[in-house]
């Protein structure tokens, strides 16, 4: 999948959230892609990361409901290996 990015936004030093071009977004805490909003669904990752990662997440979903993906989910998503 080539990945067309419409926009990459820093919400903190180490948290990013990228939009693509069809308005889907990604949220990557440090180097890594941990949760998505993909066709309006959103999604977060399985694995355990930091404490500092999963509020991250908290944060950026607030009180959305977000189904577990696994994490080759995500990496999928920015064509990044794991």
């Amino acid at each position: 999948m080539l990945l067309s990015v419409m926009n990459i936004k820093s919400l903190t030093a180490n948290l990013t959230e990228i939009t693509t071009a069809s308005n889907d977004q990604i949220l990557v805490s440090y180097s890594t892609p941990v949760a998505a909003c993909v066709e309006g669904a959103y999604f977060k990752t399985a694995q355990k990361f930091s404490k500092t990662t999963s509020r991250h997440i908290s944060k950026w979903l607030e009180s959305i409901k977000a189904t577990e993906k696994d994490q080759s989910f995500f990496n999928n998503l920015l064509s990044v290996t794991a």
